[in-house]
């Protein structure tokens, strides 16, 4: 199933649409303000708090947090240095860990795990401007189907990565 997803909403308390392909709205994100660490929270279209996806603090490599009822399901983290490959890690609590790789900063990456793929991210056949799809492989039947799962590291992965971009973009104009 795919999903459309607006690329440039990480301004704080920026809350956007996660809409089905159709132009149906499928997800709330709500990114909260005034908070001392990113936090966003993935809703149904109720306002019912699906995940909330927050920044671990005072970590080495930069982390989020994937949350559903208040217990962590999975943590996004940078994998070592691997200067051939742009790679995340998705640390799932209760199963094998998935991976991340691709082009971040271009949304065109894929999601996957030892049982293959589970989601992937494109901007590249979309005429809106500003926003990316995420096609979630609801075929599986393990935690891979899920589209809040899904969508919920997308989610992690842009914020992970728009903080990568500005720094490299700070570092440039200095």
């Amino acid at each position: 199933m795919k999903f459309l997803v607006r690329e440039r909403f990480f301004d704080i308390g920026d809350d956007f649409w996660v809409t089905t392909e159709d132009g149906t709205k499928a997800y709330h994100v709500d990114g909260k303000a005034l908070r001392i660490r990113t936090t966003f929270h993935l809703e149904d279209p109720d306002g019912n708090v699906l995940t909330t996806i927050r920044r671990k603090l005072f970590k080495v490599r930069d982390q989020m947090r994937i949350e559903r009822d208040g217990k962590t399901v999975a943590t996004v983290r940078e994998r070592l240095f691997d200067p051939l490959k742009e790679k995340l890690v998705v640390e799932i609590e209760d199963g094998p860990d998935w991976e991340v790789t691709g082009d971040f900063l271009g949304k065109e990456y894929v999601v996957s795990d030892e049982h293959g793929t589970i989601a992937h991210i494109s901007r590249k056949y979309l005429r809106i401007r500003d926003t990316y799809g995420v096609d979630v492989n609801t075929h599986r039947s393990d935690l891979g189907g899920d589209p809040v799962m899904a969508l919920s590291v997308a989610v992690a992965v842009a914020a992970l990565t728009d903080d990568d971009k500005d720094e490299k973009k700070d570092d440039g104009d200095a």
